[in-house]
């Protein structure tokens, strides 16, 4: 029964009140209008969807175990793969300390121009005389150098060795004057192995500047970065073929490019550091 101004209640006007009250239908209208009329297939569709679109944002998000910032990979310290550095690190106090940690992080690879290499061990200190492969010839004294690093790098594709050295000087007028004197003394800086030891003095060529090892010495600022570099291991040679003759070794470059890549990659990588001077 009915009085007269009344509608007649029809089917979906409860569902349509509930809705109303509870702002169920807005949140639900936006997805039906997609598709139609939302049915509860769609429904489950739709929330399958959004938590697949949740899920990998947060593993594209979620930091790998040990990392301090998210993409700059590991950054906790383990002993038993740290390479070893030898020497006293700077104070913290001092803004511009030479510390090989703050520089070429053991984890992070250095990689200039398709060039990769590897940090292995370190020395590092304030004398710098002990930067040099003969401590006698005293070259440091009276230049005003502060702080010495010196960083050993293995060449990932290529069989590279190599050794940064950084120079740290009062003013950039002392160390432009140590830079020429370096270039004109090639060998006088130690070159150090993987494990952070000296190796043997250069001989014949190699100590001239020539043969076997190339370096790079540059000034930035009033810093000096020295870069040397060795092969790390043996030259491919052709094999004898089944005629025998000999099998023409894989085309790549010579030993003198690759050393001449690594020290222009690493003394980039190294004088970088100091472009804010």
């Amino acid at each position: 029964m009915t009085t007269q101004g009344e509608r007649t209640p029809t089917q979906g006007d409860g569902e349509e009140t509930v809705e109303r009250r509870t702002g169920r239908g807005a949140g639900l209208a936006g997805l039906a209008g997609i598709g139609g009329r939302l049915t509860p297939r769609k429904a489950l569709g739709w929330v399958v969807v959004l938590g697949v679109v949740a899920a990998g944002g947060w593993i594209i998000t979620r930091p790998m175990p040990g990392d301090y910032i998210p993409g700059l990979g590991p950054s906790h310290k383990d002993a038993t793969k740290s390479p070893p550095v030898v020497g006293a690190a700077p104070p913290s106090t001092d803004p511009e300390g030479l510390n090989v940690d703050n520089f070429f992080p053991a984890q992070r690879l250095v990689d200039v121009a398709g060039y990769k290499a590897r940090r292995n061990g370190a020395r590092q200190g304030e004398n710098c005389a002990e930067a040099l492969q003969d401590r006698t010839q005293e070259l440091f004294k009276g230049s005003g150098c502060q702080a010495y690093l010196i960083v050993s790098f293995s060449g990932q594709d290529r069989p590279v060795l190599s050794t940064v050295t950084l120079l740290r000087f009062g003013d950039q007028g002392s160390a432009a004057k140590a830079a020429e004197m370096l270039r004109g003394k090639p060998g006088a800086l130690t070159f150090i192995l993987p494990d952070a030891l000296p190796a043997p003095a250069p001989s014949g060529s190699a100590a001239k500047g020539g043969g076997s090892e190339a370096s790079r010495v540059e000034a930035v600022g009033h810093y000096v970065t020295v870069t040397s570099s060795r092969p790390g291991g043996a030259t491919a040679t052709p094999t004898p073929g089944a005629s025998g003759a000999p099998t023409p070794a894989a085309s790549g470059p010579s030993a003198e490019q690759s050393l001449d890549e690594a020290n222009r990659a690493l003394s980039y990588a190294a004088g970088s550091q100091f472009v804010w001077i």
